[in-house]
């Protein structure tokens, strides 16, 4: 864009405390529908869902098909109605922690931000990933950081003590591609793709190819500067390339203003189609607009698209 790059730091203990205090102001929101919600108060996390376990849930009304040996006869006894209305089973929950991997890209063009915002796209897409492990792993998730030749892509981490270990591994990951690499992921798990996904249309098509083959399902947040939206020069404008791809120079910019947003719009579109053939989800966010609003859609979409899985 116009502006010089400025690197950003790496994440840090300083976002890590940030993440932290970010995932606490949100309700623990589900990866899957059919687990049930829990305040942050009351501390009780977990992918709770009917099934096979020692953990009592609820009580159910008794229907046909349902065992006898799992009516609660001192339950039924309080219902004073008579049989087989009046009778309740013991429902045990079924807690199955699932593996979130997470990657942010690492390339130079989210090193960059404009002159309106004070952080640039990478230091955004470190905090969310960071928020959303903060999140994950309160409620008894494992995370898996995807980075580039390092011993940190396959190795999970659970517990909320894990987050200051994931963070160092966010800082350790030099990774500086604009696509994940190819790395062994866990079937029936779930991916969280962080970046400004402005590549060809074509490879990010074989990228989620890639990961709905394994499968898995998962979210791809497309992470923007304003300006990369809003294209608010004027004038002549000599843009700097980030990824080897040369410097252009526009003599009037506001001329291009509106083809330049039908191109996004239409890059944006394909993102859109590519994730929703997959089962992914897909949202865009500015890295001028409230970090929080993008964690509570980002965990919304991923209660979504577990509960189609």
């Amino acid at each position: 864009m116009a502006e010089p790059v400025r690197p950003g730091p790496l994440a840090s203990r300083a976002d890590t405390a940030r993440a932290e205090a970010i995932g606490a102001r949100l309700p623990p929101l589900l990866l899957a529908a059919d687990r049930v919600a829990a305040t942050v108060a009351q501390g009780v996390h977990g992918r709770r869902r009917v099934g096979q376990g020692d953990s009592f849930w609820q009580f159910c009304r008794f229907v046909t098909g349902d065992s006898l040996q799992r009516i609660d006869w001192r339950q039924s006894a309080k219902s004073g109605r008579t049989p087989p209305d009046g009778w309740f089973v013991r429902e045990t929950e079924w807690e199955a922690a699932q593996t979130v991997c997470l990657w942010r890209d690492g390339s130079a063009s989210m090193r960059w931000h404009s002159r309106a915002v004070a952080e640039d796209k990478r230091d955004r897409a470190n905090l969310l990933l960071l928020a959303l492990a903060s999140l994950l792993l309160r409620g008894g998730e494992r995370v898996r950081l995807i980075a580039d030749g390092n011993a940190q892509a396959t190795r999970a981490i659970e517990g909320r003590f894990g987050l200051e270990r994931l963070a160092g591994d966010l800082a350790a990951d030099q990774g500086d591609t604009s696509m994940p690499p190819d790395v062994s992921l866990p079937r029936h798990g779930a991916v969280v793709l962080f970046g400004d996904f402005l590549s060809p249309l074509d490879d990010i098509r074989a990228l989620i190819g890639r990961f709905a083959a394994v499968p898995v399902t998962g979210y791809m947040l497309q992470i923007l500067d304003p300006a990369e939206t809003l294209l608010p020069y004027r004038g002549r404008i000599r843009f700097r390339g980030l990824e080897q791809d040369g410097d252009t120079l526009i003599p009037r910019v506001e001329t291009i203003r509106d083809a330049y947003a039908d191109r996004l719009k239409a890059q944006q579109d394909g993102l859109a189609a590519i994730c929703a053939a997959a089962g992914f989800g897909f949202g865009v966010h500015r890295t001028d607009h409230p970090p929080e609003t993008a964690l509570l859609s980002l965990y919304t979409a991923l209660g979504a698209t577990a509960s189609r899985r």
